[in-house]
């Protein structure tokens, strides 16, 4: 037993005064007359033990009753397995709003019983203490402490949100918020399903604060969820069959068979098929679309799955360009080749020009970049040509046969590629081409069929450091590289060794390999475009910035809700910050002006609550057996669950005991004295 205010107890010297009242109490004695004197001894020793025994009964009611008032006083309490606190306290409780929450315990969902265990604890503690409610949202007004009407105003009020946070970070979160407080005591609650996915407290070692964790179980639910999907070319094409990729996991420990996949674009829903799923494997399939309009397409992927829904649908956006523009940039004359080359492929838009025409700032609306036959590669052309690669584009360059050297090597130690060295005026022979890189993947049916490779009647040397990251797409008999490729930040530098000239090279007459290259270097992305987000995850956005200045407000929208999100232009990008503002899945498009789309971006909600499995309150003591600092509160079965918070925050209270048997005393000294006669 322990004492609130053990300082009471010097109280206790107060025994004393009944011993004093009751050595020095002489009473006066009644003159008893009787009428034979041989029966007045006999008469007085009775009457004095009887009065001895109904005294010393008094006194110890007296010492008894004093003694529990002290007690009483001093509040004793029987401490429970943690340590017992004295003086106000401020008290954290984090209730777990996620997705998993919604899931059914017994006939309720988790986040009704979480709420109500969140009011019980707070019912436990005094109206002076000071309580901070915390849930997966992190909102602002979340991170102070409120009065305890306040708390239970506020836990009211939390709802299922799709943001998910690691218990870790909660714990930061709520660290944050009780060290501004004076209180010394201080008490974090955690009331969640305790996935596993989430649950990251094993190597947890912060002794300052008192953490219970307070855990909730489900019914097992099996789930399916789209995890993700993406285009197999990193370019939609208009009037072609794009592929689209789709993962489909089975979270559940039993086989889904028949699984209805279905595709909703443009407004239209179209069944793809049905798919089978083993137990905790996923799937990929492929879906193929064919695009009948250029501009922004919104698409929904969605299977059927009960009762967890939430990760049914998988909503993605991508853009078909109208044209594919590609620049030449030409030392003196066109090239034929190249002119015809494009001409022949649709959707593909040509521009050609000198050095000397050149207008830098429209490099970012080309999707490639060509130069042919240049002696010079002035400084200004070296440095544009580089931010453009390196913000995403793609450039191919064929070297003139007269090339100044000395103004290459800079241009390519910007990127950093190998470089061109002494010019060769022998015949080599393209050996090989590399099948399994992306310009030349899939464009032959047949890889092992014979057809003519490019010939070269001379050539420049490439260096071959391995720092500069080749990936060989051609290459001769010897090895050496003909045409390589370099990948540079966001973007793509191709460098051929020899010139685009019909006597030098007869790459340009070989059209089942020329014409598929500059189609598949148009379209090729070092940095994958994202066709779709997630709630919570991805809080910035990047696209190309249409318009600059201070005047310029972009906004987001969706069907339901409209929102001016943070915004800052860097060069050609415009980066957009959403500060959680986005809640519900759906498609948010960009704008300026009203009915101008100018970016179409899909969010999902986040697929870590997918997986429905959970650590029981074993498994978590098993887990943090080691930590003394973390304590698991098994609320199984616990009808009165605030009188164990009470007992486990101050202990087992006895003062209130204490009372009532000081009073029980106090009655028993007056019943001695007034029906005890003597």
């Amino acid at each position: 037993m322990q004492f609130l205010y053990p300082s009471f107890l010097f109280a206790l010297f107060a025994l004393a005064i009944p011993i004093i009242i009751h050595l020095f109490y002489f009473r006066r004695f009644k003159k008893v007359y009787f009428t034979n004197v041989k029966f007045l001894k006999e008469v007085k020793e009775e009457t004095a033990a009887r009065r001895k025994i109904r005294n010393l009964l008094v006194l110890l009611s007296r010492l008894l009753a004093l003694a529990f008032l002290v007690l009483a006083f001093a509040q004793p309490f029987l401490p429970q397995d943690v340590e017992v606190k004295k003086g106000l306290k401020s008290v954290s409780l984090f209730v777990d709003n996620s997705f998993s929450m919604s899931s059914l315990s017994q006939d309720v969902p988790l986040l009704d019983k979480a709420k109500t265990r969140a009011k019980e604890i707070i019912s436990a503690y005094s109206v002076e203490d000071r309580f901070q409610i915390l849930t997966n949202d992190f909102e602002g007004r979340h991170q102070r402490l409120v009065s305890q009407e306040d708390a239970v105003a506020l836990i009211d009020e939390i709802n299922v949100s799709p943001a998910v946070k690691e218990l870790s970070k909660v714990i930061v979160r709520q660290k944050q918020a009780l060290d501004n407080v004076e209180e010394d005591n201080r008490e974090s609650y955690l009331i969640s399903d305790f996935q596993k996915n989430i649950t990251d407290l094993d190597t947890y070692q912060d002794s300052s604060l008192s953490i219970n964790l307070l855990p909730l179980q489900s019914v097992q639910e099996r789930n399916l969820a789209i995890d993700s999907c993406w285009f197999d070319a990193p370019v939609q094409m208009l009037n072609q069959t794009n592929q689209l990729v789709v993962k489909v996991k089975n979270y559940s420990d039993e086989d889904a068979d028949n699984v209805r996949l279905a595709l909703k674009m443009d407004g239209q829903v179209k069944p793809v098929g049905t798919m089978n799923i083993p137990a905790g494997k996923s799937v990929i399939d492929t879906v193929n679309i064919t695009i009948l309009r250029n501009g922004w397409h919104k698409a929904e992927l969605s299977i059927t799955d009960y009762p967890v829904q939430f990760d049914d649908s998988y909503y993605f956006s991508f853009n078909v360009a109208k044209e594919i523009k590609v620049l030449a940039i030409n030392g003196t004359k066109n090239n034929k080749y190249l002119t015809a080359a494009f001409n022949g492929i649709e959707s593909f838009k040509l521009t050609n020009k000198t050095t000397q025409n050149l207008e830098y700032s429209t490099f970012s609306d080309y999707h490639l970049i060509i130069t042919n036959d240049i002696q010079n590669i002035s400084s200004g052309l070296s440095f544009e040509l580089t931010q453009y690669v390196k913000n995403g584009g793609n450039l191919l360059v064929f070297p003139s046969a007269q090339a100044n050297l000395n103004t290459y090597k800079p241009f390519l130690d910007g990127f950093p590629a190998n470089q061109i060295e002494k010019y060769e005026k022998a015949v080599r022979e393209v050996a090989s081409i590399n099948v399994e890189e992306f310009i030349f993947k899939d464009v032959y049916e047949n890889r092992s069929s014979v057809f003519k490779l490019p010939v070269s009647q001379s050539n420049f040397t490439i260096t071959k450091f391995a720092s500069r990251g080749e990936e060989p797409i051609m290459s001769y008999r010897d090895g050496s590289t003909f045409i390589g490729k370099y990948k540079t930040e966001q973007g793509h530098l191709f460098l051929c060794a020899a010139p685009l000239n019909e006597g030098i090279n007869n790459l340009v007459r070989n059209g089942e390999i020329f014409i598929p290259m500059l189609y598949k270097m148009a379209i090729s992305n070092a940095k994958d475009e994202r066709i779709a987000f997630f709630i919570g995850k991805d809080d910035v956005l990047e696209t190309a910035s249409k318009e600059t200045g201070a005047e310029m407000v972009y906004k987001l929208a969706s069907d339901q809700e409209e929102f001016i999100p943070e915004q800052r232009n860097i060069g050609s990008k415009l980066i957009l910050g959403l500060n959680n503002q986005i809640k519900e899945a759906g498609f948010f498009d960009l704008f300026l002006k009203e009915n101008e789309v100018l970016s179409t971006f899909a969010f999902n909600f986040d697929r870590k609550e997918s997986e429905l499995t959970y650590n029981t309150p074993s498994d978590l003591k098993n887990m943090l057996s080691a930590n003394n600092s973390i304590s698991i509160i098994d609320t199984s079965g616990e009808a009165n669950f605030a009188q164990v918070v009470k007992d486990r925050s101050r202990g087992v209270i006895l003062w209130r005991w204490c009372i009532i048997l000081a009073l029980i005393f106090l009655a028993l000294e007056v019943l001695l004295l007034r029906y005890w006669k003597v």
